[in-house]
């Protein structure tokens, strides 16, 4: 039986896991967290930082695992790719899988490379990165954020000098490098675009792009609450979008492994590659693509980090799916989350994680969603209604 080593085991990730086994694979976990989930998945468990790249080598060594993979996870992406490179397991190329999780260097890459790409630097120091801003290096409105943290944790627009200082600090306590990113804004047309792709020696043979929902209403309003498939332009954007990712992991030598995409189109239809993640999305995005198009690309990223080989092709989407993030916009005791007959009639499946009296707090980040709802509607118009219009169908009720 083949040992395939898992870095993370939350309940988004549990998934991987179970996929793993149900494949055959004995499946090694590492998570820092004592009481994570997929500890009680896993065959075997260790309480290692999946971050910490020489601790999880010294497992990987030990355990004489044959792959490595890091499910829906940023931070862990580079660690496997290290592990896996140090013991010849099949793997991308680690500077390259670093350089795509470190938002710095993706940057410095882009624009050198000839990619659309907004006006960018990365600061060390918080009192530089003010200084830049008040002496006009910018044109306002900037994005400010971690290099390194994922599910916009720490990501603040600023207007003006008045409020820097704060939102600058506020990245730099997300980052574990304490290093942060100061970019201009970049006017999005239509909607944002998210999704997951899978490429095969090098090739990008299959991509799902959907359109990112925000609630402006929230403490930070550039975390999506929700992912709506298919996107809503013609082909011709999808696959001007495909021919731009592909030209970046042509560029990087990328091998075989899926992405996950943040992606925004200005009015021209010009693409800028904000994020693509060298993992699968959070949130429940694959099942969500294997719902609609029968592709499951869990099952493929257990196998490509076993080193199977891969056979996949392009598929659309065949109706209209989406996750919702449950959340609130306040600290406080959850009373209830109200949910109308109408929303209960696209819920597909219920992630929901929170109880009633548990202590909760306002969406900031992937890591305050109360929950996820992975729904299906009967057109495009009904599920961009719904997604952005949620306060219609849900209701998080504080005591």
């Amino acid at each position: 039986m083949k040992k395939l080593l898992l870095l993370g085991g939350s309940a988004q990730q549990v998934v991987a896991i179970e996929t793993a086994k149900k494949l055959g694979y004995y499946t090694v976990l590492c998570d820092f967290l004592t009481d994570n989930p997929g500890q009680h998945a896993a065959d075997k468990f260790y309480l290692v930082s999946t971050t910490d790249k020489d601790a999880v080598l010294e497992v990987a060594l030990k355990e004489k695992v044959e792959g490595v993979l890091a499910y829906a996870s940023d931070p862990a992406a580079p660690t496997a790719a290290y592990v896996a490179e140090k013991m010849g397991l099949p793997t991308n190329p680690y500077e390259s899988v670093d350089l795509l999780c470190d938002k710095n260097k993706f940057r410095k890459f882009l624009a050198e490379n000839g990619f659309c790409t907004p006006k960018a630097r990365g600061y060390s120091s918080p009192r530089e990165a003010v200084n830049d801003l008040s002496g006009g290096c910018f044109k306002f409105p900037v994005i400010v954020k971690p290099v390194d943290s994922s599910g916009s944790k720490g990501v603040s627009r600023i207007d003006s000098c008045a409020d820097a200082a704060d939102k600058i600090k506020s990245a730099f306590d997300f980052s574990r490098k304490k290093e942060i990113i100061i970019e201009e804004f970049v006017e999005k047309y239509g909607y944002q675009i998210a999704g997951d792709g899978l490429s095969v020696d090098g090739k990008l043979v299959f991509r799902c792009f959907a359109n990112d929902h925000f609630n402006p209403k929230c403490v930070n309003p550039f975390v999506p609450i929700a992912a709506s498939f298919p996107y809503n332009m013609p082909d011709e954007i999808h696959d001007k979008i495909h021919f731009e990712i592909q030209r970046l992991l042509t560029a990087l030598d990328m091998k075989t492994t899926a992405y996950n995409f943040d992606i925004r189109i200005d009015k021209d239809f010009n693409v800028y590659l904000m994020e693509v993640a060298p993992r699968d999305g959070g949130n429940y995005i694959p099942q969500i693509i294997r719902y609609a198009t029968g592709i499951d690309l869990v099952e493929y990223s257990v196998r490509a980090a076993a080193g199977e080989k891969l056979d996949c092709e392009m598929v659309k989407p065949d109706g209209f799916y989406a996750y919702y993030a449950v959340h609130s916009l306040k600290d406080g005791i959850l009373k209830e989350i109200e949910i109308t007959d109408e929303g209960k009639s696209h819920i597909v499946e219920n992630h929901i994680l929170n109880k009633p009296g548990d202590r909760i707090k306002a969406f900031t980040g992937a890591n305050t969603t109360l929950g996820v709802l992975i729904m299906r509607f009967d057109s495009m118009e009904q599920m961009l209604d719904m997604m952005d219009n949620s306060e219609k169908w849900i209701n998080v009720i504080l005591e």
